[in-house]
């Protein structure tokens, strides 16, 4: 049976306790707490995910943060902060936007553990609201997403767990052997990714970092994507990067879109095309005999 405590007990024990936790006193109880630390601005988190699409713009609001074990669209590389006096959200193609891209292109780049665009993968940076920015939130956030194809008409995929390390080594996200689908000009129009164990006519090879060039809109802007592009394919399979390579192989060359590539993305996607050719396995480090010179 548990005992009983007289109020007038329980009342010493109140003021004896309340004695013992309070500091010195001037006898008015209402200026003795600290003060609490003023409310700042909304900063997300990085490394969590997001059920949400990847969006240009994130209000607190809509943040709704979650494990990566829980399905979801977006994974959040890294937050970042711009320095700046503007007065809104820097715009996409600005100086300060641009900036942001290069940063979350390099950090997302590490968190993968290769260039993200050698994966079926995608690179998103957001801003905060105009509301947000008023309230004074100064940063970028890095979002990363999962999609179906590097091709045109890719979909997010929702995905269970980390992005993180998602390229070291064998990965069902990298981009390999393809076959190409052609259009009614003899060019290729569209890449299927194959097992390399069958036979096939294409193979992403890397990706050519491009100089601050205008987006290319006319035949003469492809020259230096081509030839860039050539670069690659002759590091990868190991075979001299001269005027013969043209008598090897074709390229396929794929830019970034031209929204992308306003912001700041100059990440260009770089695929051998054996053009009437097939062949069975991979043709990195291959060499001249499995990629001759062909005379006809």
């Amino acid at each position: 049976m548990g005992q009983r405590v007289g109020i007038g007990a329980v009342a010493v024990a109140v003021v004896a306790l309340l004695a013992g936790c309070a500091g010195p006193s001037d006898g008015d109880l209402t200026d003795d707490w600290g003060m609490l630390p003023a409310a700042g601005p909304f900063v997300p988190e990085a490394g969590v995910c997001q059920v949400a699409d990847a969006a240009a713009q994130v209000a607190l609001a809509v943040y709704q943060p979650v494990e990566c074990s829980v399905p979801h669209r977006v994974e959040t590389v890294h937050v970042g902060v711009f320095v700046t006096e503007r007065s809104g959200p820097p715009a996409v193609g600005s100086t300060e936007f641009r900036g942001a891209f290069v940063d979350c292109d390099k950090r997302t780049t590490r968190y993968v553990g290769d260039d993200w665009r050698a994966g079926r993968l995608r690179l998103w940076v957001a801003v905060p609201s105009l509301s947000g920015w008023a309230a004074g939130s100064r940063w970028y956030r890095c979002d990363l997403t999962e999609v179906t194809t590097v091709e045109a008409g890719a979909e997010v995929v929702v995905r269970t767990g980390s992005l993180r390390d998602a390229l070291v080594g064998e990965s069902p996200l990298r981009l390999g052997c393809q076959q190409s689908r052609q259009d009614r000009g003899g060019g290729v129009s569209t890449l299927l990714p194959v097992d390399c164990g069958t036979r096939h006519d294409a193979e992403f090879v890397g990706v050519w970092q491009s100089p601050d060039l205008p987006y290319p809109s006319r035949d003469a802007d492809w020259a230096p994507f081509y030839a860039g592009c050539r670069s690659e394919v002759a590091h990868f399979v190991e075979v001299p990067d001269d005027v013969f390579l043209r008598l090897r192989t074709d390229v396929v060359v794929r830019p970034p879109a031209a929204d992308r590539w306003e912001a700041g993305d100059r990440g260009v996607r770089c695929y051998l095309w054996l053009s009437g050719r097939q062949v069975t396995g991979s043709l990195t480090g291959a060499g001249p005999a499995r990629l001759p010179v062909r005379t006809r």
